[in-house]
């Protein structure tokens, strides 16, 4: 084929190519990927054909901005998942502060309730923690390990389950919201309750030094995730109920998207409450420095993440607003 030939019967393609190229809402990754595909093939038809020619020169040009186009779309991408995690998720715990003040208060009141109830009414404990797990404890106590119950079975098995239920927890509390915001209180209240209970019957059988302390190696991970989920499922569930100067449809969609970013990012910490409880709670009778500095670094870790780094980046105007 003569290069006047061929420049003739592709040209109104490079050209929509190059538009394709300036107009950056039309440069979707699928679409450049198809563009430098075609551009390579008629690059290496060009080489072979016309080696010296102009037409090969402009294609070769061409094909090298796409491939940088191309490039400059792979590292954005990287960065979205960077900033994803350092900028959007605190970005949404900031601007959902409110709500995540009131699933702590509801969470903390719950615990207060079943601390007084268990001190005053015997019969408390075993109607919120069972029976069964009630007389498993009193056994493991009698038998000079209050807290075997995190000893038993495998420990990956352990962790899959675990991880699983933890998540679940917590993805009821904040699809909750969806439906109301008061299913997702009575939940955050519930578990609020059953730790109030829990803590205090180990209190009355007078191994709250011994249990606290093994309960807290995840428990500091798992019960901030559970709150902070709560305050996710509020969001939703306000965004409904409270729609301000946006249309009802219009808030629940802000709210469910901010609410996702704080589940979606609740998730590994989740996974390392569930390892923490499977690999490492089980040995109840470590020494009590190694205790202080995991319950210390897991409180330090929720602490920077969920409350420091978002103030930080209000304080520095480099909040992500949604």
């Amino acid at each position: 084929m003569r290069e006047a030939a061929f420049v003739k019967r592709n040209q109104a393609r490079w050209q929509e190519f190059e538009r394709t190229l300036s107009a950056q809402a039309a440069s979707t990754p699928d679409k450049l990927a198809e563009v430098f595909i075609q551009i390579t093939d008629d690059l290496s038809f060009a080489r072979t054909q016309y080696p010296d020619s102009r037409v090969t020169t402009y294609l070769n040009n061409l094909a090298s901005k796409i491939h940088l186009e191309i490039y400059k779309n792979k590292k954005e991408d990287r960065s979205r998942f960077r900033t994803f995690w350092t900028h959007e998720i605190p970005s949404a715990v900031y601007a959902s502060r409110k709500q995540m003040l009131y699933a702590l208060l509801i969470f903390l009141i719950a615990g207060v309730v079943g601390v007084v109830s268990t001190l005053y009414d015997d019969t408390f404990t075993r109607l919120i923690l069972g029976d069964y797990y009630v007389n498993m404890t009193l056994e493991n106590i009698h038998n000079g390990n209050p807290t075997a119950v995190y000893e038993g079975g495998n420990e990956s098995d352990m962790f899959f389950r675990i991880t699983f239920n933890n998540i679940m927890v917590a993805l009821r509390a904040f699809a909750a919201g969806a439906v109301s915001s008061i299913l997702t209180g009575l939940l955050l209240f519930y578990n609020g309750l059953m730790v109030g209970t829990f803590l205090t019957f180990f209190y009355t059988e007078q191994q709250l030094a011994q249990g606290a302390p093994v309960v807290m190696l995840h428990g500091t991970i798992e019960l901030t995730s559970i709150v902070i989920a709560g305050g996710a499922g509020l969001v939703v569930g306000n965004s409904v109920l409270f729609p301000g100067t946006y249309s009802r449809i219009a808030s629940f969609k802000r709210g469910a998207l901010r609410g996702v970013k704080i589940a979606v990012g609740l998730v590994p910490f989740f996974i390392v409450a569930g390892f923490i409880e499977s690999f490492i709670t089980r040995y109840a009778f470590m020494h009590w420095g190694l205790k202080i500095l995991i319950i210390g670094l897991s409180a330090f870790i929720m602490l920077f993440y969920f409350v420091y780094h978002p103030y930080r980046l209000a304080k520095h105007g480099k909040l992500h607003v949604d």
